[in-house]
Order: C-alpha cells, then sequence, then structure tokens
C-alpha cells in the first residue's frame, strides 16, 4: 500500500486520492458523529450532505493543499485551486446554509397549516443541505491533514522502514 502511494506521490494522481480520502473520512465522521448523537447507525448518512464535518470542504481544500504541495503555493495552479476552495466552502456555509433554515421553516409551516384529514399530499423538504462555519472550518482542517499525510507518509514510512 506504501509502494502504491509512494508511485502516485508529486503527481495528479496524488490530488486525487486526496480529494477521494478526504471525502470518506469526513463522510466517515458523519456517521459517527450521528450514531453517538443520535445513538442510531444509518449508513445513509455516507451519502448525505451537511452536518459535522464539511465533506466539501475537505475534499477542495485536500485538493488545493495537495496542488500546492507538488506544484508549489506560488503557482498558478495553486491560486486556482484556492479560489476554487473557497467558492465552494462559501456555498457550503452560506447559500446551501440559508436554503437548510428556509427548509425547517416551510416544513413547520406546512405541518402547522394542514390539519391531518387534509387531502393535500405534502412532501418534507430536505433540512439537512448546508454546513455551520465550524464545520467547514473542522473539514478544512482534515482536509489540509490527509494532504500532507499523504505527501509526506511515504517517505516518513520509508526512513521509519528502509
Amino acid at each position: 500500500m506504501i509502494d502504491f502511494f509512494s508511485r502516485i506521490q508529486n503527481t495528479g494522481w496524488e490530488v486525487i486520492a486526496a480529494f477521494i480520502i478526504a471525502n470518506l473520512i469526513a463522510q466517515f465522521f458523519k456517521i459517527l458523529t450521528v450514531a453517538i448523537k443520535k445513538k442510531t447507525f444509518k449508513w445513509t448518512i455516507l451519502f448525505a450532505t451537511g452536518g459535522m464535518p464539511s465533506s466539501h470542504s475537505s475534499t477542495v481544500v485536500a485538493m488545493a493543499t495537495s496542488v500546492g504541495l507538488i506544484d508549489g503555493f506560488g503557482s498558478t495552479t495553486y491560486a486556482m485551486a484556492v479560489c476554487f476552495a473557497t467558492v465552494v466552502m462559501f456555498d457550503a456555509a452560506g447559500l446551501r446554509r440559508n436554503a437548510s433554515k428556509q427548509a425547517m421553516v416551510l416544513n413547520r409551516m406546512i405541518k402547522e397549516l394542514l390539519s391531518p384529514d387534509s387531502n393535500v399530499r405534502t412532501v418534507k423538504l430536505k433540512e439537512f443541505l448546508g454546513h455551520t462555519p465550524t464545520e467547514v472550518l473542522v473539514g478544512a482542517l482534515l482536509g489540509i491533514a490527509v494532504s500532507l499525510v499523504l505527501h509526506y507518509g511515504p517517505n516518513f514510512y520509508g526512513q521509519l522502514y528502509p
């Protein structure tokens, strides 16, 4: 396994691996946090949006950090990756968070306005869309950590076990 990560080091595949690994770790932590909070285990959360930590933030920050480590933090590609990551994180904590709040209010209004014997069919809006700033920050830190481990880990492991 270490050999695989050594071979992809300093290539575009390292960026893709960091992106995927950060996403999977963030989604796993979401399952774990929901299991602890609600005392129930749901695999469906693996594919859900929202929650702690932000998988959107972890993936784009992992990508940007990996690009910086490979191409240099002064490169144009790193600057573009940072711009992209910033837009995604702003969207996760801003627009999508507000959409979540609106969905909560609309669901409450529908529940209160329609009586149980009403013939009107209601569809519950998804409320778990966006992230708090803390969820975005934790996701970003996770993305940085994953990229650093992926980039420096094979060399560190090779020095420990030559």
